[in-house]
Parts: C-alpha cells; structure tokens; sequence
C-alpha cells in the first residue's frame, strides 16, 4: 500500500529534508516516526529536496507499508505527538501503487518572505528589505526568468544534476493582502513568489539574490539578463538567507 503524506517543518533546526550522514533532516525524524509508529522500516520520498535552514509551508511525500493502516485519520496526530514542535504532519491518504510524490509533481511554488520595517517577531522567517528598493525594476527583471530555460548561472556549483533545464511559469514580487492572513510570517510586508516545474540547488536563493541587485540599482535589466546568458553562477547575485523562503506549493494531476 502507498500512501501520501502532506507535511510542513521549519527548516532552521534540520540539516535540509534530504538525510544526511551525519546531520539530523527531516526526512530522518519523519521515516524514524512513522516506523516507530507502524513497527516496520519505513523510507519516505519527497517532492523535492528542500537545502538546509529552508522551510516548507506544504511538503508532500509518499512511503509504502505492506498492509492497510486501519486508522489513517488517527495517524497525524499520533505522528505529531512525537515529531516536535517543527514539523507538523497535516494528512495522510492512501493513492495508487504507481503514483510518485517526486515524479508525479507537475509545478512547485516557492515564496521568499520580505518586511520593509524589521520585526522582533519574525525570527528569521522574514527579510528586511533595504530602503527605496526597486520593486517595479525587479518585477521587470523577474519577467526574463519566464523567457529562460538554463538556469545554470543560479546553480549552486559541482551538483550532481544531470541538466539545468528548468521551466518557469510564474515569478513575481507581491504586496500581501488580506487573503494572505494566516498564511505567512509574522512581519511580513510581501514576498517574491516563483513557480516552475523543477528547481536548482540554491537556484530561488540565487535568484532573489539576483534580483535585489536589481532593485538597488546595481545591475540593470540588460545586466540581469547578461547573467542569465553567460551560464556562470559567479556572475550572479549573492545567495540569500535561507529562513525567509519556503516551498509553499505543490501541484499534482490527480490530487486537488
């Protein structure tokens, strides 16, 4: 049987989703529960690889069990009771044997949080923007990402990718709005928000990086786009804080 679980972590406390050798993830605290739950090994594969200090507002995975678990609807809550106050596991479901919580993911979302007045509440969830930032400047900039497909110049180096092909389908920064409430950190004034099929280590990061040297006024829309071209990620902006972004969405063909 497989099953589908829908998660969200703050990514400060953990190593990344992904396990490590020798550094706690949250993909480790989570396979360690559900096995210590279920009284059998139990692997999860996630959606995506989230890189370490990074959250997720919406993770998805899937694990297998031999059997039925007879009271799934019980399960989140037992889960949560040992999981710590970091990670909060919201539904499981049962789905078919071929459906695939990585491969099966048609676009993910990821949010950059910023504030334009610092806050003693966000706890390093939120940016503080710099005065007289440009956000029509990197909004301009921001449409060349839809116009582009090798990302390479935001790619953290000597990855073990096998292409940098990527595909954006939306990349903007926005004001938040009233809908927006309870949904973001506290603080939070907006935020810059990108979809695309897949995404590069460290690539939103690097992206958002990018863009703010276009909102400063050090890097024009040529300039922005010359990075883009030359495939070169010492030619992009500084990496980014990892607190303030979170995977914030994933789509599926069959799950609404």
């Amino acid at each position: 049987m497989r099953y589908f679980i829908f998660l969200a972590y703050r990514g400060e406390p953990y190593h990344g989703w992904q396990r490590q050798p020798h550094d706690v993830s949250v993909q480790q605290v989570l396979e360690e529960a559900l096995s210590k739950i279920l009284r059998c090994p139990v692997a999860v594969t996630g959606a995506g690889r989230t890189d370490a200090g990074v959250n997720a507002s919406s993770m998805v995975a899937h694990f297998d069990v031999s059997s039925p678990i007879n009271d799934i609807a019980a399960l989140p809550r037992v889960l949560n009771s040992i999981l710590g106050p970091y990670v909060t596991v919201y539904s499981i479901r049962p789905v078919h044997d071929g459906a695939h919580a990585r491969f099966d993911a048609v676009s993910r979302t990821y949010r950059y949080y910023y504030a334009l007045q610092r806050s003693p509440f966000s706890g390093g969830l939120v940016w503080f923007a710099p005065p007289a930032l440009d956000f029509d400047a990197m909004n301009r900039a921001a449409d060349i990402l839809l116009e582009t497909d090798d990302f390479t110049s935001f790619s953290k180096l000597h990855t073990d990718v096998k292409t940098n092909i990527c595909r954006v389908t939306s990349a903007r920064w926005l004001r938040a709005q009233p809908a927006d409430c309870g949904t973001i950190p506290m603080g939070a004034d907006g935020y810059f928000e990108i979809t695309a099929d897949r995404f590069l280590r460290n690539m939103v990061r690097a992206v958002v990086g990018t863009l703010v040297d276009v909102g400063r006024g050090k890097l024009d829309i040529d300039g922005f786009r010359r990075v883009i071209e030359c495939r070169d990620r010492c030619a992009a902006g500084t990496s980014m804080p990892p607190g303030p972004l979170f995977l914030h969405s994933i789509t599926y063909p069959y799950i609404k």
